[in-house]
């Protein structure tokens, strides 16, 4: 796992597996959002089996599924009300990194 800090409280990865979890847990992450839509590529682990690798660490964890190259105005207020909600700090990933990066920088115009 590769983790990117964009801001002090906001770090993104490309797609983990749950055994990442506790490796994330022991960095300090509190909470992770997942920006993946389900089967969005053959052999991806599901949203559900990260969540509840997640929840069994005792991390909170926000599924806000964003279709690559098609981000939404309301994929990004989904995103910027999972982050405001959620303990910081938090831990996103989707297939390579990117559009969580992107969330979190338009998420910032936002304000």
């Amino acid at each position: 796992m590769n983790i990117k800090d964009i801001a002090s409280d906001y770090s993104v990865s490309a797609q983990i597996q749950a055994s990442d979890i506790a490796e994330l847990k022991a960095a300090g992450f509190k909470s992770v959002i997942c920006n993946r839509p389900d089967n969005e590529d053959p052999g991806q682990p599901s949203v559900e089996e990260i969540r509840s690798a997640a929840e069994a660490a005792g991390l909170e964890f926000r599924h806000v599924p964003v279709i690559s190259g098609q981000m939404t105005a309301e994929n990004v207020q989904e995103q910027a009300q999972a982050f405001e909600a959620l303990p910081k700090p938090v831990f996103a990933y989707c297939r390579s990194g990117t559009r969580s990066a992107n969330l979190y920088n338009y998420m910032q115009g936002m304000k």
